[in-house]
């Protein structure tokens, strides 16, 4: 089995970079066409399945692009990929999202993350959060939790307000781009999934995480158990039109709704104190509307 963008064959490799050249030109069924028959010679490729799919995709063949998919998954369980999430925009069962698709994901952007996130997608959590009613109320804050740290642009903002700043992400390279900037007095390499939290905090925040968790409940029941009594959580999250719904997108990210965010809030023991909507990044040039949400624990 192999995950890697090369098949490990040369030749099979090329038909793959003439088969992405034909697709970049337009011409999608003769790009699914040349894709498959590299596959016939290598079929224990799971990168090549998952590619395959993507070109079935954008050429209508749904069939197709669900076979591709499944044999994708079905060769790396651990889907680093993300084809389950591809399984289940296509209709499939729904699906979790994969840790290892986050940790790989983020691991592969961890070198321009910055640069995208600031000059290229108009990225605004930190200060919508910052900005947020109420959410000077939780600062300063004699012990932190930095959810879904990345490289550190919350963290930055937090570190003056804060006696001790703790950083928990998914991706390595991330958490080694954080600790560069010495601004963390511990980083913590976990999925945030794993209800494993940590404990003794006064302040937790999440900024641009919500998005690759789905349901909230496991989640907010975790940081209820990280967080003291009256500890506060701040954190966005992309905005559902529906107000119960939980979707994903396109862009394997989801969406939440405000009365299914307000629900699991409340049901996990916190005591919502302001949410409101705001543009909070850009996607494919357009603009995401996002919930910045403050809470606090009962």
């Amino acid at each position: 089995m192999k995950t890697g963008f090369s098949s490990g064959d040369i030749m099979v490799d090329r038909r793959a970079d003439y088969a992405r050249g034909l697709l970049e030109a337009g011409e999608h069924d003769a790009a699914c066409d040349l894709m498959a028959d590299a596959m016939a010679l290598a079929p224990q490729w799971a990168a090549g399945w998952f590619r395959l799919g993507e070109m079935c995709e954008g050429a209508g063949r749904r069939a197709a692009a669900v076979e591709a998919y499944a044999r994708a998954l079905a060769l790396d369980g651990s889907d680093r990929l993300g084809a389950a999430l591809k399984l289940e925009l296509l209709g499939g069962e729904k699906a979790a999202m994969p840790a290892a698709f986050i940790e790989t994901l983020f691991d592969q952007y961890a070198d321009g993350f910055e640069e995208s996130l600031l000059a290229k997608l108009d990225y605004r959590a930190p200060q919508l959060l910052f900005a947020a009613p109420e959410a000077a109320k939780a600062l300063p804050a004699a012990k932190a939790l930095d959810l879904g740290c990345g490289t550190g642009l919350m963290g930055e903002r937090l570190r003056p307000l804060v006696g001790r700043l703790e950083g928990m992400d998914l991706s390595g390279r991330m958490l080694a781009k954080a600790s560069a900037k010495g601004i963390y007095d511990n980083l913590i390499h976990r999925d945030l999934a794993s209800g494993d939290l940590g404990s003794g905090y006064d302040l937790a925040v999440a900024a641009d995480v919500m998005m690759y968790v789905g349901s909230l409940d496991n989640v907010f029941s975790a940081l209820n158990a990280a967080l003291l009594p009256g500890g506060w959580i701040a954190f966005s999250a992309e905005k559902s039109p529906r107000a119960d719904g939980l979707e994903l997108r396109e862009s394997r990210r989801y969406a939440h709704g405000e009365s299914l965010v307000a629900e699991a809030l409340r049901n996990a023991g916190f005591h919502l104190q302001t949410m409101e909507t705001a543009m909070i990044r850009l996607d494919r040039g357009q603009a995401i509307d996002g919930l910045i949400v403050v809470a606090r624990r009962s």
